[in-house]
C-alpha cells in the first residue's frame, strides 16, 4: 500500500476531453486491476463526486449515477483499500509539520496527508503541488 491518488487524477480520468485523460485513465485502471495493493481515501472519492457532478466546475458534468459508478469500481476492487478517518487521524493531523499554521485551503490537503501517513501510504499521484509541503509524502505528477 505505497501509493494513492488525488481528486484531480479521477477528474482527468473521467473527462475524455482533458489532455491528461489517457495517462490518468491508465493510472486508475492500474489501481483497480492490481495486482499491487493501493489506497484510495474517502475524502478523495467524495471530492470527486462533488467536482465531477458540479455544473459550474465541469463543462460537461457527470451524472450522479456516472460518478457513483467510478466510486463503485474502487470500492469493489480487490487491489484497492478504501480508507477514511478513524480515532488516530486527529493525532496524526496535529503532528503535521509544514512550517506555518494549517488553515483555510491547506486543511483539505492536511486531511489527506494525515490519512496517508496514518495508513502507511507514502506516495500520492497528483498535479497539486500543495502536498509537497508535508514531510513524509512523496508527490508524483504523472503528467510531468
Amino acid at each position: 500500500m505505497s501509493y494513492t491518488i488525488d481528486v484531480n487524477i479521477l477528474i482527468y480520468a473521467s473527462n475524455t476531453d482533458a489532455s491528461e485523460h489517457a495517462r490518468a485513465q491508465t493510472l486508475v485502471s492500474r489501481m483497480v486491476s492490481g495486482p499491487e495493493l493501493s489506497v484510495v481515501l474517502w475524502p478523495v472519492l467524495m471530492g470527486f463526486l462533488r467536482i465531477s457532478t458540479h455544473p459550474r466546475i465541469m463543462p460537461i458534468p457527470l451524472t450522479v449515477a456516472e460518478a457513483s459508478t467510478v466510486i463503485d469500481q474502487f470500492v469493489a476492487a480487490r487491489s484497492v483499500r478504501v480508507v477514511g478517518e478513524d480515532a488516530r487521524m486527529w493525532t496524526v493531523y496535529q503532528h503535521l509539520e509544514i512550517g506555518q499554521p494549517i488553515r483555510g485551503n491547506l486543511v483539505p490537503h492536511a486531511v489527506i496527508a494525515a490519512l496517508m501517513l496514518g495508513n502507511g501510504v507514502s506516495t500520492i499521484y497528483t498535479r497539486d503541488r500543495g502536498f509537497r509541503r508535508f514531510d513524509g509524502i512523496k508527490v508524483v505528477d504523472p503528467f510531468a
